[in-house]
């Protein structure tokens, strides 16, 4: 694989799976890389028995969104840890932690230390800028003028993605309500978080989904997802923490002056041109597009 490939998959994939947090399991999910498992059915309710949707959780998904898409702008931190089989066979745990700026409709930054290798990723509304500080590349290209549309044209067209979409998008619950085949109240926690969350589970598009959310202030804790078609059953974890809402937001945040001088690579697949006898990672569904 030439180089230029290589680091345009460091660069775009900023996690192939999916963890979301807050919101719908977007196979996305709720990032680096990590293959991603695709998605499948939901797992089927028990004989005699209906997928039960309880109204405590719909009230406590649907008062997260609210408090979520009502937001002008966002900032968060999110730790994403996801399983991966070792050569043993046992699982390993890898760790990413990305720091998020977010201003509606259409400006994001989500800076992504480590562990892997460094990224930082830009969105003022008109352009994407992906930049791997450390190799001094950026791939930029022209973008669609919302965030939502941005991050669906990104997966498709780059396979890029955040596993903690879903608290980004316009309107989170709609985006679980599409395929949703259950959801119950399990009951509170005193300790994720530092406060006190409810905790709903949900299903849709082949993932289950623990979430926490904040009794107070509606906001997402933690995102547990498991794929359904998963044979090892593979969990996936978001934390998020540092949440800031419609606090002010410095200028000149969606953009870098050092990404702008940086070398510019193509934005691509990092599928696209893999040797014969490679294989392409597995896709997780796009957030807007199940």
């Amino acid at each position: 694989m030439r180089r230029d490939l290589v680091l345009a998959r460091t660069l775009l994939v900023v996690v192939s799976l999916l963890v979301v947090a807050g919101a719908s399991a977007q196979q996305p999910t709720g990032t680096s890389p990590a293959p991603a498992t695709p998605p499948s059915a939901p797992p089927a309710a028990a004989p005699g028995t209906a997928p039960a949707i309880e109204p405590k959780a719909i009230e406590v998904l649907k008062a997260s969104s609210s408090r979520l898409a009502a937001a002008r702008t966002m900032s968060f931190t999110a730790v994403v840890s996801y399983e991966n089989p070792s050569r043993l066979g046992p699982p390993l745990v890898y760790t990413t932690r990305s720091d998020v700026t977010l201003q509606r409709p259409n400006k994001l930054r989500v800076i992504s230390p480590g562990d892997g290798p460094a990224s930082e990723f830009y969105y003022d509304g008109k352009t994407v800028v992906a930049f791997a500080p450390a190799e001094n590349l950026a791939a930029v290209a022209d973008a669609p003028p919302t965030i939502d549309a941005m991050l669906e044209a990104g997966y498709h067209y780059a396979a890029m993605y955040f596993p903690f979409t879903d608290v980004m998008v316009g309107d989170p619950f709609t985006d679980i309500a599409k395929g949703l085949e259950l959801a119950f109240y399990i009951g509170q926690s005193h300790v994720v978080g530092g406060t006190t969350t409810d905790m709903v589970a949900y299903a849709n598009h082949g993932v289950f989904v623990q979430i926490w959310i904040g009794v107070k202030d509606k906001l997402p804790r933690m995102a547990r997802a498991v794929y359904a078609r998963d044979p090892a059953q593979m969990r996936h974890l978001v934390e998020f923490s540092n949440w800031r809402l419609d606090g002010a937001v410095p200028a000149g945040a969606f953009a870098s002056s050092k990404a702008a001088k940086a070398k510019r690579i193509p934005f691509a697949r990092p599928d696209a041109n893999l040797p014969p006898d490679a294989t392409p990672p597995a896709e997780a569904a796009p957030a807007k597009t199940k």
